[in-house]
């Protein structure tokens, strides 16, 4: 395993990437924390809301106990997110997709910006929260076609109320998501893990199905993490900058 910092791409890597007919690439929090979206689990209060915990208000429980509050604290996060725009994280990885003949996208971010970016066809293992789901037919919605600052959303199929499109804690992945990403991962030669230490499951299993499959693994993060050791590359620094050195 190679550790790196300061953003030097090794020749094994660059050879590699430039060989390589399928990637994959898992982003987590630290891609959209580049582009000033909060975390909540940062300490000094923003790990809070109202009060409330953050794996409280954003549970599977209170989303039962108390709709309308889960509604106004995702419409908040909606709110701080609508002035954010993609980073060059966002931008090196959506070249990507147009020069792999094979590109998979996975994220557990929910802000939506890898697709305002230009990226197609992304699996979102934790959901859209630019998105609502009926609770009775299950139908999406898109709630930048909604106005939910004050009323609650309804489903324009059924009537019936809708929630935030989002895995909250205590909730299963969407249906095929992890699924879908396990099948590319197994298929894949070149696997970057960016901006998440990938260590809470399933989504953490997504590069140990590709690396026993034979990719190459590839770490791209501020500092080293639980994932760091079991890497091929470790690339120490922030993604915008790391990824920008792989896109030609």
């Amino acid at each position: 395993m190679q550790s790196r910092f300061g953003a030097v791409i090794s020749d094994e890597l660059k050879r590699r990437f430039a060989r390589a007919n399928s990637l994959l690439v898992l982003t987590g929090a630290g891609v959209s924390a580049e582009s000033g979206v909060p975390t909540f689990r940062g300490g000094g209060g923003a790990d809070t809301w109202k009060g409330l915990p953050f794996e409280v208000i954003s549970s599977a429980g209170m989303l039962e106990r108390d709709l309308p509050t889960v509604w106004e604290w995702f419409n908040y996060r909606r709110r701080m997110l609508e002035p954010l725009k993609p980073n060059p994280a966002h931008d090196a990885i959506a070249h990507w997709q147009n020069r792999f003949q094979e590109f998979t996208l996975v994220t557990q971010n929910i802000d939506g910006l890898h697709q305002a970016a230009g990226s197609r066809q992304v699996i979102e293992l934790h959901g859209n929260v630019w998105r609502a789901r009926c609770l009775s037919c299950h139908t999406r919605h898109d709630l930048r076609e909604f106005r939910v600052d004050h009323d609650l959303p309804v489903c324009v199929e059924c009537g019936a109320a809708l929630r935030p499109d989002v895995v909250l804690f205590g909730e299963m992945l969407p249906a095929g998501a992890f699924e879908a990403a396990a099948v590319k991962a197994a298929e894949c030669e070149l696997c970057f893990v960016v901006g998440t230490s990938a260590i809470v499951y399933p989504a953490a299993s997504i590069p140990e199905i590709a690396q026993a499959s034979g990719a190459y693994l590839v770490e791209v993060n501020p500092e080293r993490t639980p994932l760091s050791d079991v890497c091929d590359e470790v690339l120490m620094g922030k993604a915008g900058e790391v990824l920008a050195l792989l896109r030609n």
